[in-house]
């Protein structure tokens, strides 16, 4: 049993609930359509729930309140100097894992913070498919929440309800935190790098760029500078400030696209801002291990429960980078026991 709450922040555009609490030892969705059940909103989405803030209101709340040199308490109530990492889940479905990453999370308080992002009145209607910024869309809110609510909060991870951690939390936490860049604008203040794919001779690179049209994305985003990558990344404070600052690229990829096939916005636009704003500020690659074999439209290979082994998770955690990949994709929902099962042997032995 965990020694206090899991609470996760759910946000959907302006609905914003407390999505679950511990009780019994089982964690329960809790919800009411915007409202809250078990515990106060945060007192700035108060204030979003009455005013009903757009998007740009949000970035630019959360921009202002990052210049504002950052306080040392985090709205969530926790004190603490040390940073924390916030995890910010994309779903469209129940968070099949949530048991999992309990376990994952439990006896690290005040090292992290959770946001959720989904349709909270549906469970199998997506907020939006593929072919549109509408997944950009709720990353950006998700990490200008994320920036707002703590100024702890040093990195971001976006994470899918098909995710699973391959390692211990302090694992992840003790490698992110471990090897800070140089920089010759603070050389005296450390600085950490992003995790975030970004790829410029995929074959069908060219395919991807006019999707939108031949010369649509001229003159902000010649071919030469477009990159593509995975949309799960782990970013730091500074570069997720970049991402919602955005305008002028954003203009861009939320235009709508005329070939569906070639069109995957969310593995476009964040690798291809932030090559173009900082690249030797990123790896270059991302902490997600995905299995592209046998996809189908799209979507990569899924896990099964028969699949799901000490051997497969080995072979997961192996990169090509100097990191080992920390979480891994999809996992069908029934592949929980199992990874319960080992979880302290395996996942969370390091």
């Amino acid at each position: 049993m965990l020694a206090a709450p899991l609470i996760w922040s759910w946000i959907c555009n302006v609905h914003v609930a407390w999505a679950f609490y511990e009780q019994e030892r089982k964690l329960k969705w809790v919800f009411r359509g915007g409202g809250v059940s078990g515990c106060a909103l945060l007192s700035c989405w108060q204030y979003v729930l009455r005013a009903g803030l757009d998007d740009l209101a949000l970035f630019r709340r959360a921009t202002l309140a990052s210049l504002g040199g950052g306080a040392t308490v985090s709205r969530l109530g926790t004190t603490n100097p040390k940073p924390k990492i916030a995890f910010l889940f994309l779903t469209n479905t129940d968070l099949h894992f949530a048991p999992l990453w309990e376990l994952f999370f439990q006896n690290n308080e005040g090292l992290y913070n959770i946001y959720v992002h989904a349709d909270p009145f549906s469970k199998i209607t997506p907020p939006g498919g593929r072919a549109t910024p509408t997944l950009i869309s709720a990353a950006r809110r998700l990490l200008a929440t994320a920036l707002l609510d703590d100024p702890l909060n040093s990195y971001f991870a976006l994470i899918s309800q098909h995710c699973i951690p391959l390692h211990s939390f302090q694992y992840l936490y003790s490698s992110l935190f471990l090897k800070p860049i140089s920089s010759p604008k603070s050389p005296s203040f450390p600085m950490y790098p992003s995790f975030i794919e970004m790829i410029s001779d995929e074959p069908l690179l060219w395919d991807r760029y006019i999707a939108r049209g031949k010369n649509v994305m001229l003159p902000e985003v010649p071919f030469d500078r477009f990159r593509i990558g995975s949309q799960f990344f782990v970013l730091t404070r500074q570069h997720a400030l970049v991402v919602i600052r955005d305008r002028r690229l954003w203009r861009k990829f939320k235009l709508p696209c005329l070939n569906l096939y070639s069109c995957y916005p969310e593995e476009h636009y964040f690798p291809t801002l932030l090559s173009m704003e900082d690249p030797d500020g990123c790896t270059h690659y991302t902490l997600t291990r995905v299995n592209w074999t046998g996809s189908v439209d799209g979507h990569p290979h899924t896990y099964g429960p028969a699949e799901v082994s000490p051997r497969l998770i080995e072979e997961l955690r192996v990169s090509n980078s100097s990191y080992s990949f920390m979480f891994a994709r999809k996992f069908s929902p029934d592949c929980l026991q199992p990874l319960l099962d080992m979880a302290d042997n395996v996942l969370f032995r390091d």
